[in-house]
């Protein structure tokens, strides 16, 4: 897969909390943690638990989540 992204920071998943429509995800990326917003759908898709090893991907407007 290749992104126009430079900022990508590796990381794990700490908590998926889901809703009816948006999920959120937070990773553990050292030294700190990041909260992704993401739609339900996109969780789904991803298959994203606990414990998954994932890549940040951080744009000018937007936050977005690779496995």
């Amino acid at each position: 897969m290749k992104l126009s992204a430079r900022n990508q920071l590796r990381g794990r998943v700490t908590a998926v909390k889901s809703g009816a429509v948006m999920a959120e995800v937070e990773v553990q990326i050292e030294p700190g943690q990041m909260v992704a917003a993401i739609t339900d759908g996109s969780r789904e898709e991803l298959g994203l638990q606990e414990g998954d090893q994932v890549t940040v991907i951080i744009k000018s407007t937007e936050v977005l989540i690779a496995k």
